[in-house]
């Protein structure tokens, strides 16, 4: 059973910061490792990078970006899930690694002043006192995610991206990180590189002062994502030009449609070459390398997962729940124990007398914090998956023994009654032994095909029987004004090298080398 991963990540926590390394043909490069992931890391993975809130003409041309005569950051690949690269800041520089992120706009690490959040124990910390260029601006500010939110207070410092020097840029200390993601995230803070209009606190995107300090040549940057997890590197962003060694080809770019997030209009989307009918009129999408796996309309995305024979990952929680704890359950509930009590005693669920409170986990003891008790909702989503499934199982084997079924009867009933139900958080496991058979999937930009293979977009964890294989696909239904849109993540830009063009508003896609 896949329980106890918040006490083992206490446990077993370790971050380690590579030197800065210059390499032969003048790009500074940041040494990273990499580290293995889990499969209930990757839900906590997923669940920060794609828990943000969503907020034309489109053409196809090559543009001659040069050599890579930018600036290049190295990335880490998280397992496919995260990838992230190391800044420094203050006077001398203190490292930090961060989340370049291309669907939010502000900078913020973690603070010294940072007392009463688990997430702050574990990742390095800005300490202000330690700084000779340091400057207090006395102004607090909050940032929210889907799972959480942080806060703090704005500070002046200078930032150290790569070998270029960023002279007074205005961050975020944070105080509070109010999200159990945010604790088992492998990264200590997130860089946005969206446009200032959803810059929260009305600071100076990092992006756009190492335009105005002339720090770059031009005014792009690029994405180069390593999809092997075994690889020495994980990736490179290069700042102010691309490195041609990165893709293949030329690029295809569609403008931005929507300052903001770097929107665009997506035409067509295919299953298996046939047309799904979605999208024939155009699609708002956005381009977001916070983003693990790819988002979209739930009618889509239930199509896709439909036609590659994905089962939602609470569907596989609950079927886990019947097998190792339906006797357990069945003999509790014929010794009449009150059904709300039966998952407290056997450790999915804590009970405190007339309500359940969610556990984690049954090998390890309840660990409260300050964070806990003020946000619940933060750590809500990644603990009760299991307590869930319980209680929904005890409803469902309590309703059968009313009507005098046989042990047999209800444990099939039940299982069958697990196989239909949704995800949460919207994540779907796949039989690993059918991705060879699986059908393409295509998205049409700029009326040009842009293709992923089964093997491109399933997420594979593990190793022997305890492998387990993830969809790249999950559900999420953006209201209008902004919605519906597709959100196309770190599964993509690893598939297609992506560059972002702030000059010329426009994003462009070629196929990546690996």
């Amino acid at each position: 059973m896949r329980q106890g991963y918040l006490w083992a990540a206490f446990c077993l926590w370790a971050l380690t910061f590579p030197l800065l390394q210059a390499s032969s043909d003048g790009l500074v490069r940041i040494g990273l490792k990499k580290w293995r992931l889990d499969y209930n890391r990757i839900r906590a993975a997923r669940m920060a990078r794609r828990a943000k809130s969503i907020g034309g003409v489109v053409k196809s041309m090559y543009q001659g970006l040069g050599d890579s005569d930018g600036e290049s950051v190295l990335l880490r690949n998280y397992m496919d899930a995260q990838y992230y690269g190391e800044i420094g800041i203050g006077t001398p520089p203190q490292n930090f690694t961060v989340v370049f992120d291309t669907g939010s706009a502000n900078l913020w690490v973690p603070s010294t002043k940072c007392h009463f959040s688990i997430a702050c124990l574990f990742h390095s910390k800005y300490n202000s006192r330690l700084s000779t260029t340091y400057i207090d601006l006395g102004k607090e500010g909050e940032i929210h995610y889907g799972s959480g939110s942080i806060s703090g207070v704005f500070s002046q410092d200078n930032v150290q991206v790569g070998s270029m020097a960023i002279k007074n840029q205005v961050f975020i200390e944070a105080t509070r990180e109010a999200s159990l993601v945010f604790v088992l995230g492998k990264f200590d803070g997130i860089l946005g590189l969206g446009f200032e209009e959803i810059v929260v606190g009305n600071a100076t995107p990092v992006w756009y002062n190492l335009l105005r300090q002339g720090l770059v040549q031009e005014d792009i940057f690029s994405f180069w994502l390593n999809r092997d997890p075994q690889a020495t590197d994980g990736g490179e962003i290069v700042f102010g030009g691309v490195d041609k060694r990165h893709f293949k080809g030329q690029h295809t770019y569609a403008s931005i449609t929507q300052k903001g997030y770097w929107q665009f209009e997506m035409g067509e989307f295919l299953i298996g070459y046939q047309s799904t009918g979605f999208c024939e009129a155009g699609c708002a999408a956005i381009v977001d390398s916070g983003t693990s796996l790819i988002a979209g309309p739930t009618a889509i995305v239930t199509e896709i997962n439909h036609a590659i024979g994905a089962e939602g990952i609470v569907s596989q929680e609950c079927k886990e729940v019947v097998s190792q704890y339906g006797n357990m359950i069945w003999d509790l509930l014929i010794s009449r124990v009150q059904p709300d009590a039966v998952c407290s005693q056997i450790g999915l669920c804590n009970f405190n007398g007339s309500q359940i409170e969610r556990s984690g986990s049954s090998y390890c003891p309840r660990i409260k914090t300050v964070v806990e008790e003020e946000d619940a909702r933060g750590t809500k989503v990644g603990n009760e998956v299991w307590c869930t499934a319980c209680e929904m199982t005890v409803i469902w084997i309590q309703n059968q023994l009313k009507q005098r079924k046989t042990k047999e009867i209800i444990f099939s009933y039940v299982t069958e009654l697990c196989q239909s139900l949704p995800s949460p958080m919207g994540e779907s496991v796949v039989d690993c032994g059918r991705v060879p058979y699986m059908p393409d999937v295509t998205f049409t930009i700029a009326d040009k095909h842009f293709t992923l293979t089964p093997k491109e977009y399933v997420l594979k964890t593990g190793e022997g029987i305890t492998t387990v294989c993830l969809s790249g696909f999950i559900a999420l239904d953006v209201p209008p004004p902004r919605g519906p849109l597709w959100i196309l993540g770190d599964i993509f830009m690893g598939v297609y090298h992506t560059v972002f063009d702030y000059g010329n508003l426009q994003v462009g896609f070629a196929e990546a080398m690996q």
